[in-house]
């Protein structure tokens, strides 16, 4: 019996840009992928001295703490959404401006341990919020940012998104 986890997003279940996230969570149980990015992302980062977390790879970027504060706010709306549209709630959700996110955030004042405590209790919250989860939960959809999206295809962005900046980091910011 195949785990709905288990269970790839088509892609008339999310909004076309946020394919690049989706393509990239390798096939099998996306809650293995959820654990298996935040350990490798957490592995990356905890190479980082606070007083190199502030740079920026080019003029404007976001520095290393903001990215990773962009990362966890990313999560914390997906989740939200997967959480509203998984209890079957037919609101739809509005979108968010990230800039502004990370503009008003401050992430720069935060200790990039801190931020990564924050990360590894956010996606641990978004793991057992998507375990918990009835079966018949992760194939119910919603609106968000003006297109429909099922909570099996947030589960999956979610980590896609996780790994498409822990690239980001890795190649603009060369971290190994």
């Amino acid at each position: 019996m195949t785990v709905p986890s288990e269970i790839r997003p088509e892609a008339t279940e999310y909004l076309p840009y946020y394919h690049r996230y989706v393509s990239l969570v390798p096939d099998g149980d996306v809650l293995v992928s959820l654990e298996r990015q935040l350990d490798s992302l957490l592995t990356l980062l905890s190479g980082v001295p606070d007083a190199r977390a502030g740079y920026r790879y080019e003029a404007g970027k976001w520095s290393i703490r903001e990215l990773v504060g962009h990362v966890i706010d990313s999560e914390r709306v997906f989740a939200y959404r997967a959480l509203r549209f998984g209890r079957n709630d037919p609101a739809e959700l509005e979108g968010f401006e990230q800039d502004d996110f990370v503009r008003n955030a401050a992430f720069d004042s935060v200790p990039i341990e801190s931020l990564m405590d924050e990360l590894a209790n956010v996606r641990k919250s978004t793991i057992l919020l998507c375990r918990h989860l009835p079966a018949d939960a992760w194939s119910r959809k919603g609106i968000a940012s003006g297109g429909q999206v099922s909570v099996r295809a947030l589960a999956w962005m979610i980590a896609g998104h996780g790994m498409y900046h822990e690239e980001i980091l890795r190649s603009r910011y060369s971290l190994t």
